[in-house]
């Protein structure tokens, strides 16, 4: 039977034709051979999972074996067994008919306890020490917050900073305001409280969620009233982006992700303020919450794709990024950003590959895999939630599929795998990831028993695929002051019955429940009413064009590189698609800010070129002298003598440099872009922290915040320009004023510093 069923699936891995194949056929009675999830990739059987040659069972509960081999030549060696070692006595044991499941699950909780720290901090994975804020805060919410209150707590704790905001600790540009996503925190900081209901947590993080958000309002919400920075956890740039922009596009740039989440910090500030009497602060964050819910549906949906868009990047003109982003769409439905007409669209219309939903899709042309090409368990987690809650069972099922195939497969909770092989041949890679296994154990809290934590009691909203009927029990779950047994029979989405203690029941455990509860759920085992999976292989966008102004016969030209395997390219002018051409240049008659990006036959787009300005810029000196660095706050010296400054020298500033003000003489009525130019060695590129952030005035009204990221340790000789600002002024003179004020301080807290020569103004 085994041999007949590796020959089934190499053939199927041989088809050429996708989509992939899914099945969720039976009622499970008993583990058995029942075909749970099948892919052209991989096979889940009662207990064994299939892939290739290659196939992974559980002996026992606290057993699982693996044949699985690497990729040749790779660092990391395969883990082939996993059997249980630490003590799981304390936590709910689950008991169903499917070992496989019930082995899973038993090493999510045996790599749990492995990953808290002697100083009650949770390990961030077996190879990589520390609490990160992200990796943590997306933990707790998964299920950490209830498995390891203390730790989750001190974990939390740990990541607020001496000025008594949250920390954003890891990201492009040196982290904050480039990576923005800290206030996951806040999410999960609430979830913590509705676990407990400890009082006293929730008085201490509402202070530091709300001065953190105020510092966000100032620094982060974009003229469209998006949220600036970086896509949330996607923080290695070159894997994300196209690789023209450097870390202060990125912070220009406004993505899904980053903005839902501030969507929901908000709304956890508004609830933490009205339970802690604050009625005019709920009323205010309650209020700025909505307005974003608002602009994120319509600045970032694409109705004809049916998913919100990656992100929106430029220079003065942003464009959209059609990519699908997995996290972001699984946030905006189980924040419920996303009406449920959306929502559903969203899981029908992310493609799923034969190993699973992506990162992103499409994925980057000759990058490796990481983020780009990349599966993550902690996302298909949130994934799989997501279409829970919207009901799509085969895309759930699938979801849960492509977190348990690994698991199994590797003996232990990985944090990436290849897309296009499953495979744990990645750029960076670790056993035992908190993140991953605090994915895998949600799905049987969150989605089997449909455990959902609410700050007044315990609602249950089971979700069982057909496929995965079953008698399940969790025996020993520990809500305050109570300890339950709970047994989910049968499948579906609708409850026939629930008991407690033998008596009939609302769903619901109220937080004021006491001693032993015996909770006994059955289901209605009625089919669940289909909806659309789409399946497609994992295609790669083109390469991005490189484009540039050229002078042909006396008249201005935009060229770009041909792109191999193109169908054609589109021209934009401020934001703006205005020609289709498969020339590959454009003559240029209109002033603007020009891009190219080129499209395939199956209408994939790449990245748009970097934006080219055909326009009269004009270039005001602050006046500065200075040739050499002078301020107390530069950490590292120049490698050369500082150079590349336009003028005669530079200003230089820092934390304690007082207003610099600069004369403006504009020719004409209109709506101009003010960019710094600027130099920082303070750090390299992709940490220490050390942006320095500035509030930008003209004729005393504030205009926005300027952002000048380090651009690489010791380099003052390498010079650029900073976000670009908007300011709609009349002909005439006018006052530029430059200024340090609290709410531009940054994650260093004490090296704020940066040189600037001039302005750049690009004129309308």
């Amino acid at each position: 039977m085994e041999k007949q069923m590796n020959n089934r699936l190499k053939l199927i891995h041989k088809m050429k034709t996708i989509p992939l194949l899914l099945s969720a056929l039976a009622l499970t009675v008993n583990g058995g051979a029942q075909n749970i999830v099948e892919t052209s990739a991989y096979s889940w059987r009662g207990d064994t999972i299939f892939q290739g040659e290659f196939r992974a069972w559980a002996p026992s509960d606290d057993c699982i074996l693996s044949t699985y081999s690497a990729q040749p030549g790779y660092f990391m060696p395969v883990d082939k067994e996993w059997k249980v070692k630490n003590d799981l006595s304390p936590y709910p044991r689950l008991s169903s008919s499917n070992r496989l499941h019930n082995a899973i699950y038993n090493m999510g909780l045996d790599e749990m306890i492995n990953n808290v720290e002697p100083d009650s901090t949770l390990r961030t994975g077996k190879e990589w020490s520390g609490v990160w804020t992200r990796d943590v805060s997306y933990s707790i919410i998964l299920s950490m917050g209830y498995l390891q209150p203390l730790a989750s707590k001190v974990s939390l704790m740990k990541k607020v900073n001496a000025n008594g905001r949250i920390i954003q600790d890891t990201g492009s540009g040196g982290a904050w305001p480039v990576s923005s996503d800290r206030m996951i925190w806040a999410v999960a900081a609430y979830e913590l409280y509705k676990v407990t209901g400890d009082r006293d947590w929730l008085e201490y993080i509402y202070p530091v969620i709300s001065n953190s958000m105020e510092d966000d309002l100032q620094t982060l919400y974009g003229t469209s009233g998006l949220v600036r920075g970086e896509t949330s956890f996607i923080d290695w740039r070159e894997q994300s982006y196209p690789k023209w922009m450097q870390t202060v596009d990125i912070y220009q740039s406004e993505s899904l992700s980053t903005s839902v989440v501030h969507y929901q910090a908000l709304r956890v500030l508004a609830d933490i303020a009205q339970e802690l009497g604050k009625k005019q602060e709920a009323a205010k964050y309650a209020g700025l919450a909505d307005k974003l819910k608002e602009v994120i549906n319509r600045e970032l949906w694409l109705d004809d794709k049916g998913f919100y868009a990656m992100y929106r990047y430029g220079r003065n003109h942003l464009i959209l990024n059609p990519r699908v982003e997995t996290l972001g769409e699984s946030l905006s439905i189980l924040f419920g950003v996303a009406p449920q007409d959306r929502a559903e669209r969203i899981t029908q219309n992310n493609p799923n590959t034969p190993y699973g939903v992506a990162i992103f899709y499409p994925q980057i042309k000759d990058m490796p895999s990481y983020h780009n090409n990349a599966l993550w368990p902690f996302v298909a987690s949130y994934w799989a939630l997501a279409n829970a809650q919207v009901k799509n069972e085969v895309g759930a099922l699938q979801a849960i599929g492509s977190v348990f195939r690994p698991a199994a497969l590797f003996a232990t909770n990985k944090e990436n795998f290849n897309l296009d092989n499953g495979d744990i041949a990645t750029e960076l890679n670790s056993s035992n990831m908190l993140w991953s296994l605090a994915g895998n154990l949600a799905l049987t809290y969150r989605m089997l028993f449909g455990i959902h934590f609410e700050t007044d009691g315990l609602r249950f909203e089971p979700f069982v695929p057909k496929a995965l009927s079953d008698t399940r029990t969790l025996t020993n779950f520990r809500y305050r002051n109570a300890v339950l047994d709970i047994t989910v029979e049968g499948y579906g989405d609708r409850i026939q019955s629930f008991t407690v203690n033998g008596k009939a029941s609302e769903p619901f455990i109220g937080a004021k429940a006491k001693g032993k509860l015996d909770i006994r759920i059955v289901m209605a085992n009625q089919d669940i009413a289909p909806m659309k999976v789409t399946y497609a292989p994992n295609r790669k966008a083109p390469l991005t064009p490189i484009s540039r102004p050229v002078e042909m016969n006396g008249e201005s030209y935009l060229a770009w590189n041909p792109i191999e395997y193109i169908a054609g390219y589109k021209v934009i002018r401020n934001g703006e698609v205005i020609a289709t051409t498969r020339n590959t240049s454009y003559r240029l008659e209109t002033p603007g800010e020009y891009q190219v990006l080129g499209f395939d036959e199956n209408g994939i787009e790449s990245f748009a070129s970097e934006p080219v300005q055909y326009h009269s810029i004009l270039i005001q000196s602050l006046g500065g002298k200075a040739t050499q660095l002078g301020s107390a706050q530069v950490s590292y010296q120049p490698t050369e003598p500082v150079s590349g400054f336009w003028g005669e020298g530079f200003v230089e500033l820092d934390r304690q440099t007082g207003p610099v003000s600069i004369p403006l003489e504009l020719p004409a009525d209109g709506t101009y872009y003010l960019a710094l130019h600027y130099a920082n060695g303070n750090g390299p590129v992709n940490t220490e922290n050390k942006a320095a952030i500035r509030t930008l005035l003209v004729d005393g009204q504030k205009v926005g915040t300027v952002v000048m990221p380090h651009r690489g340790q010791g380099n003052w000789y390498d010079w650029g320009l900073s976000n670009s600002i908007p300011v709609t002024l009349t002909k005439g003179n006018h006052t530029l004023t430059i200024e340090f004020r609290p709410e531009n301080e940054n994650m260093n807290l004490n090296t704020n510093h940066a040189l600037v020569d001039a302005v750049r103004i690009v004129c309308p």
